[in-house]
């Protein structure tokens, strides 16, 4: 079991839990809005404005994973692991990394590109 902290207000992180949550047929995934009002009463332990700079998740075995690591944990949970493994490759992984940190930075600016929206008011998984 997974649980993933992800951000409600960006268009495009939303996207990505809808479709891991299509994908979660065995129900190995748990999604968490850091936006809840009662997030910080549940998760005394996740920092939300961290949480909300780079992704955050708690992993199979209890442990806090973040990044790309976070990403990798949930896609495995759901079955799909191998769509993203590539990212976590010794070489490889460093230039992810970089890439995913620019991306968390401007998730905002790179939604309305991709999308028309920028930010949502607590959007829908479903």
């Amino acid at each position: 079991m997974v649980t993933l902290f992800y951000d409600s207000l960006c268009p495009l992180c939303v996207k990505e839990m809808r479709k891991l949550s299509r994908w979660d047929k065995n129900q190995q995934l748990i999604l968490e809005d850091i936006h809840h009002s009662d997030f910080a009463a549940r998760f005394p332990d996740v920092d939300p404005k961290a949480a909300n700079r780079i992704l955050h998740a708690k992993d199979s075995h209890g442990q806090m994973v973040y990044g790309l690591d976070a990403t990798y944990a949930a896609w495995h949970a759901v079955g799909k692991g191998y769509w993203v493994s590539w990212l976590r490759w010794p070489v490889i992984a460093w230039f992810a990394d970089q890439a995913y940190l620019f991306f968390a930075r401007h998730r905002y600016r790179i939604s309305a590109l991709l999308t028309g929206r920028a930010r949502c008011q607590q959007c829908q998984l479903k």
